[in-house]
């Protein structure tokens, strides 16, 4: 839950004004805009990689100023767009989260990111090296580790921050669907420029100039909200966004 009772949540001066929208436990919702816009602000506040200097964020009716950031930490699955990997080898790196996660958790976190492509197909498989900062992987190949990571800590809350941008297209479709299923009862927050990543979202953010300009599912923002309806018709055609 995200209120602004005083018309600025703020990282700076100008960076996110009069926010305020729920997230339900078992609902997707995506943030959407143009760069710049405050999408990444937006989401980095529910982590406290920054404070809020008016208004509050609340996980279960608590203020995320209230607890430590441990404590806080240890409920969120935070996948940023440059995936962050350690030296030493992929089960290593899968495990940072949560080091008591199964080796059935494990598998199926690779599974469900699309990963075992490359990672099951070697002859390591999870033994495989990582060099440190993922210098020996792809950009995609690090992106699908990353989310990979964040499924085996098995968290409440997901973030997304364009975690999908290195994807091509027919990856990312397999891994939402699969996402879908694995986080049906966690809150999900995804941020992406990509409408055809939002389109089935239970709620939309649009924001504009660190504000939203419109909140609701993709049919309902078609109609009602220029600037989403702008941003979707720039990536899709008509036919392709009913």
């Amino acid at each position: 839950c995200y209120e602004d009772g005083d018309d600025t949540c703020e990282i700076d001066d100008t960076a996110l004004h009069g926010v305020s929208f729920h997230a339900l436990p078992g609902q997707t919702v995506a943030i959407v805009g143009q760069t710049g816009s405050g999408k990444s602000s937006l989401v980095s506040l529910t982590a406290r990689f920054y404070e809020v200097h008016h208004g509050a964020v609340l996980i279960d009716d608590h203020d995320v100023r209230e607890v430590t950031q441990h404590d806080l930490r240890e409920r969120i699955g935070y996948i940023p767009q440059t995936g962050i990997l350690f030296s030493g080898t992929i089960e290593s790196n899968l495990r940072y989260g949560d080091g008591r996660a199964s080796a059935e958790s494990v598998r199926e976190a690779v599974e469900i990111a699309q990963a075992s492509d490359f990672v099951f197909e070697r002859p390591e498989g999870l033994s495989a090296e990582i060099a440190q900062g993922g210098s020996n992987v792809s950009g995609g190949q690090k992106q699908r580790l990353a989310i990979a990571r964040a499924l085996a800590k098995d968290p409440p809350i997901y973030i997304f921050d364009d975690s999908f941008s290195a994807l091509d297209f027919r990856t990312e479709s397999a891994l939402r669907a699969a996402l879908e299923r694995r986080t049906r009862a966690a809150t999900v927050l995804i941020v992406t420029q990509r409408v055809s990543t939002v389109k089935t979202a239970d709620q939309i953010i649009v924001l504009e100039e660190g504000e939203i300009v419109g909140k609701g599912r993709h049919e309902e923002l078609m109609d009602t909200c220029e600037t989403y309806r702008e941003i979707a018709l720039s990536q899709l055609s008509l036919e392709e966004l009913v």
